[in-house]
């Protein structure tokens, strides 16, 4: 902000990090949990192996958190004085 960036670009910035490393991490989970569905398939009771509403609701919802948990910060670092910011460094 002290070398001219906005309030939005700073939240945009980090919710857009944030989103991106979770995203990274729900395809990763994704792939490893398709392919390891047919080996836990004892293990689950009243859900098929590959049941598309869990492959879909369960990272929507991670998306969800992890937007939230970005967001919080962000809307932190909005309000920080660059200044002051910049005295402290």
């Amino acid at each position: 902000m002290a070398l001219g960036a906005r309030r939005d670009d700073i939240l945009r910035m980090f919710l857009r990090k944030g989103v991106a490393l979770t995203g990274v991490g729900i395809v990763a989970g994704l792939v490893f949990s398709a392919s390891t569905a047919s080996m836990m398939a004892s293990l689950l009771y009243g859900v098929r192996p590959h049941d598309p509403a869990v492959f879909l609701i369960v990272p929507l919802l991670l998306l969800g958190v992890a937007a939230l948990a970005s967001y919080l910060p962000a809307r932190r670092a909005t309000k920080v004085n660059p200044i002051v910011a910049l005295r402290e460094s």
